[in-house]
């Protein structure tokens, strides 16, 4: 209690904007969040709660056989051996990533070609110990429902683990439990795991012929999709990895409810792809890689993304995808960082720029700093972030009164063009070469930093950096700022990266400013 209270203040003393809104909340100037019911959306009020309900579809039993050998799990962030005689005590260990316990106790290691014996010996081992609901982190809606997903999607393929009716029996009880704490928190709080709940009790419904279960979960994953996602079919939650997981949720389901919200998400998707990859813009989610869900999703074709705050550009051999949060401030609740003013960019099939992603959840260290706009290929005035961190309670208006005029990301006949602020950014390709240029309005004096991160080889020279690619190599120079160059992470995953590095400009003097960067590419 101590802890988050000294938590709760040290956000008061170091966030102006939240100070601005708690003392206009506390004269009454400036509304609060809207009531709500925690757990019960509106369109579930007379469907809450969830009986339990006896199953009237069965699965096959998992031939499996008794486990002897060592069992390695890849779980979140981190790889984990154990030892057949030490099973229970793995789902009681304490990790120093939450998302590492929630990742094991979610089952989201186990994949189509598991090996039997090994899931039949590690599903026993959790039945023993955590078979009932209870007010714990492996109970959480989210994880029970990856959970009861996971299982029954292998059961599918492979039959039942355990015993048969004993498992049938646990994975029943997971819809009431779900359906008791949907994560409903308001319209002004409510996220995809919402979604997620949905889809559990659809799947757990339909598997194994509950039909108040599966009825719930298709209201939920019908009502959440206009939510979730912009009419571009973008997910409004700021994250190309977490829009690539809402559509395979949606997808999975394969029911003709959802076909325009699949057709709109699947057609982003595509062009969320760029000749060098995915650009792992926002955060990462722990439940599965992003290369693991590419090679689930195999998108194909051109897409097409020109709106609510992303833009893909392609102009000669360049390829880029640019975001810019509709709002200013990232959306809420989301998984957006502080990237307004930052890009991705790709050179025929090799990624140049990268945004470096985020390795962990957290509001300190890594997890911090990854978020903000220091770990982003933008511009910083003054060393601070382009918008406030947001919060829930913020409305609307509020938000509009802080942050000023939404940013304005279009195209332009040479190539893409940024406003945000007193801020203009405009990236100009010329064949082999970007030029980017910065306007910054204003007046006094203060630090302007600008930053590029490549996960290519770099040598810093007189007068600029030499980037080595596999078939070019790429000058970046800059004529107006002091240039030094860092060792820095991209994240390929939930907790595993490998080295790349931030390239960074940085000036101090008076504005109005007008700045140029080129960046070409070299045979």
């Amino acid at each position: 209690m101590i802890s988050n209270l000294l938590r709760k203040l040290s956000q008061l003393a170091h966030d102006p904007v939240l100070r601005r809104w708690v003392l206009g909340h506390a004269f009454g100037r400036i509304p609060g969040a809207p009531d709500f019911t925690p757990h019960v959306p509106p369109y579930l009020e007379d469907l809450l709660p969830l009986a339990p309900e006896r199953p009237t579809r069965t699965l096959g039993a998992l031939q499996a056989k008794q486990l002897t050998g060592p069992v390695m799990l890849n779980l979140a962030g981190l790889d984990v051996t154990v030892v057949a005689d030490d099973l229970a005590a793995l789902f009681v260990r304490n990790f120093d990533d939450l998302e590492t316990q929630l990742s094991l106790h979610r089952f989201a290691w186990v994949r189509d070609d598991s090996d039997p014996d090994q899931v039949d010996a590690l599903w026993r081992a959790w039945a023993e110990g955590f078979s009932t609901p209870l007010a714990h982190w492996s109970w959480h809606p989210y994880t029970a429902g990856e959970r009861a997903v996971n299982i029954l999607n292998y059961a599918s393929q492979h039959g039942l683990p355990g015993d048969r009716d004993r498992t049938i029996a646990i994975l029943a009880a997971h819809a009431p439990a779900i359906a008791a704490r949907l994560e409903y928190f308001g319209d002004h709080h409510t996220s995809n795991h919402l979604a997620n709940n949905g889809r559990a009790l659809y799947v757990l419904g339909r598997r194994l012929g509950m039909a108040k279960a599966e009825s719930m979960g298709l209201k939920i994953l019908q009502e959440e999709a206009d939510r979730l996602f912009s009419p571009s079919g973008m997910l409004r939650e700021g994250s190309s990895h977490y829009h690539l997981l809402v559509l395979r949720l949606y997808e999975d389901l394969v029911h003709e409810a959802f076909a325009e919200t699949v057709t709109r998400a699947r057609r982003v998707a595509s062009a969320l792809m760029l000749p060098g990859g995915l650009p792992l813009v926002g955060d990462i989610s722990p439940d599965i890689s992003p290369d693991d869900l590419l090679a689930v999703l195999d998108l194909q074709g051109d897409g097409v993304l020109d709106g609510d705050g992303w833009l893909r550009a392609d102009v000669g051999a360049w390829s880029g995808l640019w975001h810019a949060s509709p709002e200013g401030f990232s959306h809420m609740p989301g998984h957006g960082h502080q990237d307004v003013g930052s890009f991705d960019l790709h050179y025929g099939d090799e990624a140049v720029i990268v945004d470096p992603g985020r390795g962990a959840y957290g509001e300190d260290g890594d997890a911090a700093l990854y978020r903000s706009a220091v770990m982003h290929n933008g511009l910083m005035l003054g060393g601070k972030d382009p918008y406030p961190a947001n919060k829930p309670y913020y409305d609307d208006d509020f938000r509009e009164r802080v942050a000023g005029s939404a940013p304005s990301l279009q195209k332009t006949t040479a190539g893409v063009r940024l406003n945000f602020d007193a801020v203009e950014r405009d990236w100009d390709f010329d064949g082999d070469t970007l030029t980017l240029t910065d306007h910054v309005r204003g007046s006094g004096a203060m630090t302007i930093t600008r930053t590029l991160i490549t996960p290519l080889p770099v040598e810093q020279k007189d007068g600029g950096v030499m980037i080595q690619g596999r078939n070019a190599r790429y000058w970046v120079e800059c004529g107006d700022g002091d240039i030094h160059v860092r060792l820095v992470t991209r994240w390929l995953a939930y907790g595993r990266g490998i080295p790349a590095t931030a390239i960074t400009i940085t000036r101090h003097g008076r504005v109005p400013f007008d700045g140029e960067i080129t960046l070409s590419a070299m045979a």
